[in-house]
């Protein structure tokens, strides 16, 4: 499928019709020997034919209310839809009662005219970077299929909606990584923006101070265009520029420890092209970043959140969740009111920390995952899950404890593993970011030879 702005064109010219769109996105998702399967938990279908229908009226008219009326669009299984259980992604709540209302990022993304297909899957409760579900399975990411590589999470089904044309844009959510882990792993573009600056009322929370909606797409103009529906603080219309004269801070501490071949080869690569391009790319450090993992030893924010939010649903119903969600929320029971405290001085430490260094730049870049999409089979042991899961979700998670906006853009070879380019931006810098991202993946594209 085309990006938003090309399908935004095609409608206004007649080229398509909003109906055409949903039928194909149907078709694709209804295919058995495809992934729509996995990749949904629930579709639309007749909803969205008539949805089409009126857009497709309304433009006749004159009277859309957006240029993109009409653009399929899939929703994690995260976010209330009036009519529709919210089961994030569990069995649990399957019985739930049905929201009785839109929530605000769902309600401005119809009230703009786009066309829910259904709700996507995802991680149960949101809490891995894998993408796996033992309730309704795993989507299998494009790359290598038969390998049955992981797709990522926890937003895996939103980012499979786009790469099998099932969607015009998909809308996830980031606590660690939830949108640019797909993102990367998947050769698309995730963004997470600064927390709040999407309401996250009507989202089934994982944890409060981490949480985040964002969009997955084929541009960073697509994710501009949904973001600023979602967010509606700016207009979506990026301010054009080149990279050349712009400082990128390349991140060392930390994020830069044990990637695979496939990330070190295609960040490194980037990096030149930028360079080339113009750029000035610097190595930077960030010392006090590098205490991170002992600061989150014992679950860190999100455990501990999500435990306050799930204790009486473990107590009573531990046997339903998957256990490697459950026993990673079972950790935020360990902690005491006083390590909580010590984990909010310790983010407060960091951010002013990474403020002072990240002032010089204008964004910081690193490898968005260390790894390339590893197969499904490397999780089977519970301690290889635990250690790749800890890997997968390590580089974005930064930007969730430093409060900050960032991106994932696909930098890798074409025909080779995706791999991610993160940007990431000083916290509320949405607007600018997406400006600094666009001019990078134009220097991308044209080094991959890309479209």
């Amino acid at each position: 499928m085309k990006r938003l702005l090309d399908l935004a064109a095609d409608l206004a010219d007649g080229r398509v019709k909003a109906r055409d769109l949903v039928e194909g996105c149907l078709e694709r998702i209804e295919d058995p020997a495809g992934e729509g399967a996995r990749a949904f938990i629930s579709v639309n279908a007749e909803t969205a034919r008539a949805d089409a229908d009126y857009m497709d009226t309304l433009r006749t008219r004159g009277r859309v209310p957006s240029p993109f009326a009409g653009v399929p669009a899939s929703y994690k299984d995260l976010f209330d839809v009036a009519g529709e259980v919210t089961r994030a992604g569990s069995a649990i709540l399957d019985g739930a009662d049905a929201a009785v209302a839109d929530c605000p990022a769902v309600a401005r993304m119809r009230a703009a005219g786009f066309v829910q297909m259904g709700r996507t899957n995802m991680t149960e409760f949101a809490f891995s970077g894998v993408g796996a579900n033992p309730h309704y399975g795993m989507p299998a990411n494009p790359y290598d299929r038969a390998a049955k590589r992981v797709p990522g999470g926890s937003s895996s089904g939103a980012a499979i909606s786009i790469t099998d044309d099932m969607a015009g844009i998909a809308l996830g959510t980031d606590t660690g990584g939830s949108c640019r882990i797909p993102a990367a792993f998947n050769g698309i573009v995730g963004y997470k923006p600064t927390a709040w600056r999407v309401p996250t009322e009507g989202v089934y929370p994982l944890a409060f101070s981490l949480d985040s909606v964002g969009p997955l797409g084929r541009s960073v103009s697509c994710c501009a265009a949904a973001d600023a529906i979602m967010a509606q603080d700016w207009s979506g219309a990026i301010a054009p520029r080149g990279v050349k004269g712009l400082r990128f801070g390349a991140l060392q501490t930390l994020v830069m420890n044990d990637l695979d071949d496939d990330v070190a080869r295609a960040y490194a690569k980037s990096l030149s092209a930028l360079s080339a391009a113009g750029a000035i790319v610097e190595e930077v450090e960030i010392e006090a970043l590098g205490e991170l993992p002992q600061i989150n030893s014992k679950g860190g924010l999100a455990a501990a959140e999500a435990h306050a939010w799930h204790k009486d649903m473990l107590a009573e119903s531990f046997d339903k969740y998957d256990h490697r969600v459950g026993s990673r929320i079972l950790m935020g029971e360990n902690q005491s009111a006083a390590d909580y405290i010590g984990l909010m001085d310790a983010r407060g430490r960091l951010i002013d920390a990474a403020d002072e260094v990240s002032a010089a730049y204008d964004a910081l870049l690193l490898p968005s995952v260390a790894v390339a999409a590893p197969p499904l089979a490397a999780f089977e042991a519970d301690e290889e899950y635990l250690r790749l899961n800890f890997l997968i979700l390590r580089n974005t998670s930064v930007g969730n404890f430093l409060d900050r906006c960032a991106i994932s853009l696909p930098c890798h070879e074409p025909g080779s593993a995706p791999v991610g380019l993160m940007l990431m931006g000083e916290h509320g810098d949405d607007e600018n970011l997406f400006s600094l991202a666009r001019a990078v993946e134009q220097v991308l594209d044209a080094d991959r030879g890309a479209a």
